[in-house]
């Protein structure tokens, strides 16, 4: 199982809605030909966000009252994910692991099992970003090495550990690319595990040989004028993808009571041959069950159809998409909360997507 991903963060005073713009491209080392392992898209209301066993065998430990959680899991069966985002504005991601499957059912927990629990108990980023430390510190395996990306409308910081220490960087470039490969946080330590060395660099202390590679941006960049969108960050995530590409999201994180929230995922493999659909905390969420695998399949069928698909249908699904956005920008421009009108916001884009695949 890989939670690698090659990950892109704009933040707000870049941006045309004011909002902070993260994106994301998870990464498949299996594929063949475009075709690799499914991502499913699960949503999961306050009742059932905290329910289940851990992939890493920890019994889990609610603190109160969850909230509601978006998914995307890295394969079909997990209990976690690597990407995913709650209705109070926070979105986390996984751009490097290592050491995962050691770590399962060793009464410890994974990054994804992670992922999953802090959005559902994290209200804001620098809460998410404490609670994922003290998981860590309290949880995570010897074998294990992880890096995280952790936002909310306000801020991003990037998070890495190896086993039980870590430590925390709050990013303050206007736009930064952070690709997977290694550890990513290095001389700048904004938050830490107790004792450590913070004078050293804590990539180069923990896995010499594994630190994370720099690289260019790719695709449409922020010019400093507060005009990158969201179409914008779809263009970045398929001008840096390919066939190793597993799935792509893009998180459109706006303050409460300025603007809305939107979550944005092919849930098809290589961003440059599929379209973003767009999700939001409505009163009552429905998504598909085409994102999602069922017990007699290996794949989501919205994946297998969209290996099988026509050349032509590609042309007529960015159009869609395109006015999809458009469309989402006026309601948004106009309300301050999502209505129930968009409770099958997901379901009925994705639906309308394998249309053109059957």
């Amino acid at each position: 199982m890989s939670s690698n991903a090659d990950c892109f963060v704009v933040l707000p005073a870049n941006c045309a809605s004011g909002s902070l713009i993260f994106g994301r491209n998870a990464e498949d080392a299996t594929a063949v030909g475009g075709v690799g392992i499914s991502s499913e898209v699960c949503y999961y209301d306050v009742s059932d966000v905290l329910e289940g066993k851990t992939d890493g065998g920890a019994a889990l430990e609610p603190s109160g009252d969850g909230l509601r959680v978006i998914l995307q899991k890295p394969k079909p069966g997990l209990w976690g994910g690597d990407f995913g985002a709650n209705d109070r504005g926070v979105a986390i991601g996984l751009t490097w692991s290592a050491g995962q499957e050691q770590a399962k059912d060793s009464d410890s927990l994974l990054g994804t099992d992670i992922v999953r629990i802090v959005l559902a108990e994290s209200s804001e980023v620098e809460a998410a970003v404490d609670l994922i430390g003290s998981l860590v510190a309290k949880h995570s395996n010897d074998s294990s090495k992880l890096n995280f990306v952790v936002c909310d409308p306000s801020a991003a910081w990037i998070l890495s550990s190896a086993g039980k220490v870590w430590a925390a960087e709050k990013l303050q470039a206007s736009w930064q690319r952070l690709p997977s490969g290694g550890l990513t946080v290095t001389n700048t330590i904004d938050k830490s595990s107790e004792g450590l060395d913070t004078a050293a660099s804590f990539a180069a202390a923990h896995d010499a040989e594994a630190q994370a590679p720099e690289a260019e941006w790719s695709g449409p960049k922020p010019n400093g004028d507060a005009t990158y969108t969201q179409q914008d960050m779809f263009e970045t995530l398929r001008s840096a993808s390919g066939d190793g590409s597993r799935a792509a999201t893009v998180s459109v994180l706006s303050a409460k009571g300025s603007s809305i929230s939107c979550h944005w995922f092919t849930g098809t493999p290589n961003a440059a041959e599929s379209v973003f659909k767009p999700f939001v905390f409505a009163p009552k969420p429905r998504i598909s069950p085409l994102t999602q695998v069922q017990s007699d399949a290996e794949q989501t069928l919205l994946h297998s159809l969209h290996a099988n698909r026509k050349p032509a249908a590609l042309e007529h699904l960015r159009s869609l998409e395109r006015s999809c956005v458009d469309e989402l920008n006026n309601y948004f421009s106009l309300q301050d909360h999502a209505s129930d009108e968009l409770d099958e916001l997901l379901k009925d884009c994705v639906e309308a997507e394998v249309k053109f695949y059957r």
